[in-house]
């Protein structure tokens, strides 16, 4: 890292956190994870009724969070209907073992909802756990849920993605009902990558300070046999600057450039025992300043569990991140790959905001395209993440409906 870099990270600070469970680590020696393993691991410590990844919940169902063997320490549930989120307020009670609603009633329908925890053991460690569930959708009513969240500041190369609620066979009409445009004006298409999910992206990246614009005219358009959408909205979001990230996974650098200048070169480590790291065009889609990080999620099955993982950036939605890492040898930074997919920066137990992962995570944003070149595994498959630049302008205007 270089001197100015060294003095641009002092001072920063960690961020709320937020999302699902993550899905690679470096391998170490099994003393290192012997190390890290908790005596209740996050799964058991840690208990969130509605189940993870559950569907079709009914309103009805208890929304719930349990540590019966340790104590939470905090609690967030957040629910995005309509695509607007909302912080569900609720309290933890005095022995710390629970946490509830604060206000009695049913759930929403129509509505996902994710939960981040954070716990401590009878040790006193600290265990993370994001779920998240969906409620139940009436069978006439398709619901779009999209990112990225109204209101915020992203990269220049976010792309806008809408997951339905069920299957759509009539997607030139679901397409031409949802308008994304942008100040000042580009061209932007639409491209569905199966019947429940419609990305749309300019031919190039953004421009810095655009202002983009999500129209919704579902309501009483025909999606299916029967099913008939129900949103009617107008939200949009803004593009910050330009930062793009090239990880060389045979170099075992990555060199960030802002606006186009060269900000920072600093030394990674990626996928290697033949788990190597997707080449291609990826895009943050999350952050965490804290996730936890088990092998069962993306079949590694117990090669390693960390709850504890910093600064933590996802790329792809079947579970590559870009995180800090403090269990692997120091001089394993800029020389070898070691994880099973992810990309590793240097970091400290707890994440520290003056390491290179905490510098990066600071000055990263949702939406920030990071591209791997080097390694011996494929191109990332562009519905893989938000993987869509990996598809030319040709490619992509022909997964449109509209022709």
């Amino acid at each position: 890292m270089t001197l100015a870099l060294t003095r641009a990270v002092r001072g920063l600070a960690l961020t709320a956190l937020l999302a699902a469970l993550a899905g690679c680590a470096t391998v170490a020696p099994r003393t290192t994870l012997t190390d890290d393993a908790r005596p209740v691991s996050a799964g058991e410590l840690i208990h969130v009724s509605p189940r993870d990844r559950a569907g079709g919940v009914p309103p009805t169902e208890r929304l719930e969070v349990r540590a019966p063997q340790g104590r939470l320490e905090r609690v967030r549930v957040t629910e995005l209907r309509e695509g607007v989120p909302r912080t569900v307020e609720g309290r933890i009670s005095s022995d710390a073992h629970s946490w509830r609603p604060a206000a009695a009633g049913p759930l929403d329908l129509g509505a996902r909802y994710a939960v981040e925890v954070v716990a401590r053991d009878a040790s006193g460690r600290r265990t993370v756990r994001h779920t998240g569930f969906a409620t139940y959708v009436p069978e006439h009513r398709i619901i779009g849920y999209f990112a990225p969240e109204p209101q915020t500041t992203v990269g220049t190369g976010m792309i806008v993605s809408f997951g339905f609620s069920r299957p759509v066979t009539d997607r030139a009409a679901v397409e031409r009902a949802i308008r994304v445009t942008a100040r000042p004006a580009t061209e932007i298409a639409g491209h569905w990558f199966g019947p429940m999910r419609l990305d749309f992206r300019p031919r190039t990246y953004w421009r810095p300070g655009t202002r983009v614009t999500m129209e919704l005219r579902l309501r009483d358009v025909r999606a299916a046999e029967g099913v008939y959408g129900v949103q009617r909205k107008t939200v949009g979001f803004t593009v910050g600057r330009s930062q793009f990230s090239r990880v060389d996974a045979a170099g075992h650098t990555m060199a960030v450039v802002r606006d186009g200048r060269p900000l920072a070169s600093l030394p990674i480590t990626a996928g290697g025992n033949g788990n190597d790291t997707y080449n291609g065009k990826m895009v943050i889609s999350e952050k965490h300043p804290m996730t936890r990080m088990n092998g069962d999620t993306v079949g590694f099955g117990g090669e390693y569990d960390i709850s504890d993982v910093p600064h933590a950036m996802r790329l792809t939605g079947s579970g590559t991140f870009l995180h800090g890492n403090y269990w692997a040898a120091p001089d394993a930074f800029g020389a070898l790959n070691t994880s099973h997919g992810c990309i590793g920066l240097p970091d400290e137990r707890g994440g520290s905001p003056t390491s290179p992962a905490g510098w990066f995570y600071d000055q990263s944003l949702v939406g920030d395209v990071v591209e791997v070149v080097g390694s011996r595994e494929r191109v990332v498959a562009p519905d893989n993440g938000l993987g869509g630049w990996n598809l030319s302008w040709q490619e992509w205007r022909a997964g449109s409906a509209l022709g």
